[in-house]
């Protein structure tokens, strides 16, 4: 990236999709997820009433009309103040302010939603004697309609984001080290929905690999007209080398034009993302995780483990038999493939997974070196071959659905592995993380994480260690349910580009 700003062009890309660049509308991400998720959440929940509605009519017997064509009308009349509702819990802002926002994050939003939501309904129905429902009618559509409301904002999402108004245009503010590292991650994952077009920056560092055609478009200070002429959504500050009361002045002159702003803390390494925000007399401050984990806090993780575990495998057993009889069928050697991890604390435990490769596998990692993914990062341990010609058919087939690694779910019962967690990594790399990286060792390892959820193939061994780090420091059971609930569509991502 050439350091000499004069001699860039300016000129910029217009998507066909979206309206003319000199001048940004009303109609944008926002615009346009607030009014798929109002109506999802209008579908849910007047479904839900419908269904429990008619399952009780069905099964209990007499039924009063009057009070069911009162309750019916009351539970309509009240949708306007559910949205109200939703709005208070801020359910329809997050998708326009964080690019990597989904359903996962809003489960205490939609929980609180819906229990605060039946509940006042019901209890107003119940106190004024407009309708009679009972407990069971209450609990049947607390239920569904939490379910329900999930499903259809997933939904809804799904389909926003193939509409060319989800997609924001991005410039960054900073094109040294971690401006192009924000750089090369939005690059990698198309669901942010984000059409970068370049950097701002008076003194740009060299242009480093897997940037594409990303130009340097001016300095800060051509960022106000750059926004205007440009229909600019979002702005990412990423470190300049400009003065701390410049940065301050640009971000300042650019809050009255209704854009994106996201801001790079200067120390980003250290915080996960639960952290904090307080102030002293107006000063904020960000308060920092404490990076262990109480006694009670692992009580509740083993505990969930154990749980889901079990009843995995128990609901599991079919499948887990079935494809253990095709591995016999498919090629000679074992069903199960044992290879030594570094784990909790330090401890060396053999993690299970089908076996997917050729007997001799091993063997042939030498002459497979040349193939490796990770070979052109400096200093990456880590081994991928696309296409390995050592896994069988069927192992390609076990790979693509990830089903070879279900055996890990007795490592979980065992204790040995978590459900959530860093990468369980083999002895060899595992040398390689060194410092306060091996802090991630305070928790087990994971059949999913972090690492998982964001493209595991993807990321270099840097990145995955510190993902790893950033986990264990801000660990909290909401965030395990959410990469939980984001592992199946990362799975189906990985499973179309296979």
């Amino acid at each position: 990236m050439s350091a000499t700003v004069e001699a860039q062009t300016h000129e910029l890309p217009i998507s066909a999709d979206r309206e003319s660049p000199k001048r940004r509308s009303a109609r944008d991400r926002g615009w346009l997820m607030r009014r798929m998720l109002l109506a999802a959440d209008l579908v849910a929940l007047s479904t839900a009433f419908v269904v429990v509605d008619y399952i009780f009519r069905s099964h209990g017997g007499r039924h009063d009309t009057v009070a069911f064509d009162t309750e019916f009308l009351l539970f309509f009349v009240s949708l306007p103040a559910w949205i109200v509702l939703a709005k208070l819990y801020g359910l329809y802002d997050l998708d326009e302010e964080r690019a990597d926002h989904s359903t996962s994050d809003e489960l205490v939003g939609v929980f609180h939603l819906v229990t605060v939501g039946a509940f006042a309904f019901f209890a107003g129905t119940w106190l004024t004697r407009l309708a009679h429902p009972t407990p069971g009618k209450i609990v049947g559509f607390w239920a569904l309609a939490v379910v329900l409301v999930g499903v259809g904002r997933s939904g809804a999402r799904i389909v926003a984001r193939r509409q060319p108004l989800y997609v924001q245009r991005t410039v960054i503010v900073g094109a040294g080290d971690v401006g192009q590292t924000i750089a090369r991650k939005i690059l990698r994952q198309a669901g942010y929905g984000i059409e970068l077009l370049g950097f701002l920056d008076a003194a740009p560092k060299e242009r480093g690999a897997g940037l594409g055609d990303l130009a340097l478009l001016g300095t800060p200070e051509h960022l106000p007209a750059l926004i205007k002429e440009h229909a600019i959504d979002r702005v990412i500050v990423a470190f300049s080398n400009d003065d701390h009361q410049q940065t301050l002045g640009v971000i300042r002159s650019i809050t009255p034009l209704d854009i994106c702003v996201d801001v790079v803390p200067r120390l980003f390494p250290l915080m996960g993302g639960s952290i904090d925000v307080h102030s002293i007399e107006g000063l904020p401050l960000i308060a920092l995780p404490r990076g262990r984990l109480s006694r009670s806090t692992r009580l509740v993780k083993r505990t969930l483990d154990i749980a889901v575990s079990a009843l995995s495998i128990v609901l599991l057993a079919p499948v887990l038999a079935a494809v253990a009889v095709a591995i016999k069928l498919d090629s000679p050697g074992p069903v199960f493939f044992h290879q030594p991890r570094r784990g909790f604390g330090d401890a060396i435990f053999q993690m299970l997974k089908f076996r997917t490769m050729e007997l001799g596998a091993d063997a042939r990692k030498a002459e497979l070196a040349a193939f490796n993914m990770h070979a052109s990062t400096s200093g990456d341990p880590m081994f991928k071959v696309s296409d390995d010609p050592r896994v069988t058919r069927l192992g390609r087939f076990l790979r693509r659905y990830s089903i070879d690694e279900l055996p890990q779910l007795i490592n979980v019962l065992r204790g040995q592995m978590s459900l959530v967690g860093p990468r369980p990594l083999i002895l060899e790399e595992d040398r390689f993380v060194t410092g306060w990286r091996r802090r991630r060792l305070l928790v087990k390892p994971g059949m999913t994480g972090v690492w998982q959820v964001l493209g595991r193939d993807d990321l270099s061994f840097e990145e995955m260690v510190e993902l790893d780090y950033r986990y264990v420091a801000s660990w909290s059971l909401l965030l395990d349910l959410r990469l939980l609930l984001r592992t199946l569509p990362a799975i189906a991502r990985e499973r179309a580009a296979y």
